[in-house]
């Protein structure tokens, strides 16, 4: 057994008042904000799963004693998306204990719309399935109380040893405060870097899909989805990729977050470095290849997420396919966006730079042909600043043996290059995601990394505050959701474009541009989760970092990033 903390809660009783919206009632203070939640909760489309006060995250069994003004969060809410997933996760490792004890989960890595999942230790059948989709059902139904245990450290290392689960005693025993907030599902221990939501009953919209090979896909609601369950979409070629880079590391002895920081403790951490270098190179020249066998291939198409390292990486392709006796040309889609006054706007009166129709698509395609035909052309340039495009790039022209290199947020779709046979078409997703887990049950989100390259990336090349690159990044993962992912499965390859250190050293350089938002920022929670995420990294100098490195696109050369 072990000890727990005691919540002394709130001593003096008053009254308070309490706003949430529109609406001002006087309440006793030191009701949680749950019963508060409970007024509100009946009409809403998605259930609340946390109130943010001034901007400031808390969950709903912890007690309100003064006056203030709540806004209460469900899953449309990016940290209530993080705690429904979190508590989901929970749910499905209580399932899976029941119906086939002695099993162990591993909750692997996002995919689109979902979270993919091994289960270790037991035959899985299709059989099984609805068992465990009802069993989880149940677990819901029966609305049963996360409960938040303030816990020393000590106890908890001791007890996650005694349970095999070496990870997170590591985990904890690398935290710096001596008490640790652990959660209780019946009896079932656990953490997920999240507050959970008050109860099992929130979590009242989800599903499950069998992939095979013991490998499971939680799917839940977002608010890209309008907080409702996706329609789950199989990406094969993602997991293929993710479990590539999974054996990779296990290869090299580091599957988890603790043996990357030992390497850094032991100051061993140089060799790593160099081979992750030359891992994703090997990626890239397979590409190279595999396009230079092919002889019908006059087009390459490069699509990938916000700061999925789009141009460094078809840099690196057109180095490889030179060397392959391969001449290649690039294009930027970007530079053929239309003047910013004709770009279409969204229902919202915005305007939607992600479209398909924000590109001269028929100018695009026109260069196209006076390329493949022997032509020689003008590249237009772009001017972010201005908003206007304007002939005054380079002159290129194709070799015979020549290909076009084109990099951009619809590459993967036909219907940005129609003209083109898709004989001539090569096709490349850029994925970057880490395959490291920080334990058996937490891993490094995807949409993380991203938005960390993002924010350093603007602020310096752009100047944007951490405020600025967070407002428009669920305008980038919308255009994301509706222009890329569902071409995915039409990529020839998919490169992973992350590296498993890089988190290490993007530490360095974000942490203080996320410190610099402040408390009455609406996106101080969002820093402040960031900030708490990285602690568990130990910090490595660019230093370590080649100047040839996909991750000098982020944090510029040597000497650059503050200069």
């Amino acid at each position: 057994m072990i000890k727990l903390l005691e919540n002394k809660g709130v001593d003096i009783m008053k009254n308070i008042r309490v706003t949430v919206g529109n609406e001002t009632k006087n309440y006793p203070a030191g009701l949680t904000y749950y019963e508060i939640s409970r007024e509100f909760d009946r009409n809403r489309r998605n259930k609340i799963l946390a109130a943010k006060i001034n901007n400031e995250l808390f969950s709903l069994d912890m007690k309100c004693d003064e006056d203030c003004n709540i806004n209460f969060v469900d899953v449309t809410d990016e940290n209530g998306y993080k705690m429904y997933q979190a508590a989901l996760k929970f749910i499905f490792i209580l399932a899976i204990r029941d119906i086939f004890p002695g099993s162990k989960v591993i909750f692997e890595h996002s995919v689109p719309k979902g979270i993919l999942a091994t289960v270790e230790d037991v035959l899985i059948e299709n059989v099984d399935i609805p068992k465990v989709k009802g069993k989880m059902a149940s677990i819901i139904a029966e609305d049963i109380k996360f409960e938040k245990l303030n816990i020393y450290k000590k106890e908890a290392i001791k007890y996650y040893k005694l349970q095999g689960e070496k990870e997170k005693a590591k985990n904890i025993y690398n935290k710096s405060f001596d008490i640790v907030n652990i959660y209780r599902l019946k009896d079932e221990l656990n953490y997920f870097y999240t507050e959970m939501p008050y109860s099992t009953g929130a979590i009242d919209k989800f599903d499950i899909r069998y992939v095979g090979d013991n490998r499971f896909v939680l799917i839940l609601p977002s608010k890209r989805t309008e907080g409702r369950v996706p329609e789950y979409v199989h990406y094969q070629n993602i997991i293929d990729s993710f479990y590539e880079g999974k054996e990779w590391l296990k290869k090299v002895n580091v599957p988890y977050l603790s043996n990357l920081n030992g390497l850094i403790a032991k100051s061993d951490i140089g060799q790593f470095i160099s081979a992750c270098e030359l891992t994703f190179n090997n990626r890239v020249g397979y590409a190279a290849s595999e396009i230079a066998k092919n002889k019908n291939i006059k087009v390459v198409l490069i699509a990938g997420p916000s700061s999925s390292g789009k141009t460094t990486t078809t840099k690196r392709l057109t180095t490889y396919l030179n060397i392959l006796g391969v001449k290649a040309v690039c294009i930027s889609a970007d530079d053929y966006f239309v003047d910013k006054v004709k770009t279409p706007k969204d229902e919202n009166g915005n305007y939607d730079f992600e479209c398909l129709r924000a590109i001269k698509l028929e100018e695009l395609n026109e260069d196209l042909d006076k390329l493949i035909s022997g032509e020689e052309i003008t590249l237009p340039v772009y001017d972010f600043a201005l908003g206007t495009s304007a002939r005054t790039g380079k002159k290129i022209k194709l070799e015979e043996n020549g290909i076009i290199l084109i990099e951009g947020l619809h590459s993967l779709n036909d219907e940005m290059t129609p003209k083109i046979d898709k004989s001539m078409k090569y096709k490349i997703y850029l994925s970057p995601f880490i395959p490291l887990n920080i334990d058996p049950h937490n891993y490094i989100s995807t949409v993380d990394l991203r938005l960390i390259r993002r924010i350093i990336r603007d602020f310096r090349t752009r100047g944007r505050s951490v405020s600025e690159s967070i407002e428009s990044w669920q305008s980038v993962r919308e255009g994301e959701e509706k222009y890329i992912f569902p071409y995915i499965p039409q990529a020839d390859t998919i490169i992973n474009t992350a590296l498993p250190y890089e988190l290490n050293v993007l530490k360095v350089f974000v942490e203080p541009l996320l410190y610099s938002v402040t408390y009455d920022s609406k996106y101080y929670e969002e820093t402040r989760r960031l900030i708490e995420f990285l602690k568990r990294f130990y910090s490595v100098s660019s230093e370590y970092v080649a100047s040839s490195s996909i991750l000098r696109e982020f944090i510029g050369w040597k000497g650059d990033f503050y200069d």
